[in-house]
């Protein structure tokens, strides 16, 4: 179960339910994938909101890795999800919140 405190989020990838995480070494392997100087650099290309399809498969590996998965990302290229390309954006938008987003959408700690 994911962990919103942690920036954690979940996503139903072919038909299994994952956590996806941008960790601090999840982040710095896509300022390295990215050719990104830094994480203003890198959130300010995501702000954009266009996004490659090289783009999503790089944020979408480097959540699933953050989390714990070890698949490479001509793995992730190769999962299947249901809704398409459209459902893969929507999983790295939440992402990109979740880890970019403000602090006060997170509930208090009880």
């Amino acid at each position: 179960m994911a962990n919103a405190r942690r920036g954690e989020i979940e996503a139903e990838i072919e038909g299994k339910r994952r956590v996806l995480c941008l960790t601090l070494g999840a982040l710095a392997e896509l300022e390295h994938r990215l050719h990104a100087a830094d994480l203003t650099e890198l959130g300010a290309r995501f702000a954009k909101g266009r996004l490659s399809a090289g783009d999503l498969i790089a944020l979408i590996g480097a959540g699933l890795r953050g989390a714990g998965e070890t698949l490479s990302d001509d793995e992730v290229a190769a999962l299947k999800i249901e809704g398409g390309v459209g459902q893969w954006a929507a999983i790295a938008a939440r992402l990109l919140h979740a880890s970019f987003g403000q602090s006060e959408d997170v509930p208090p700690n009880p």
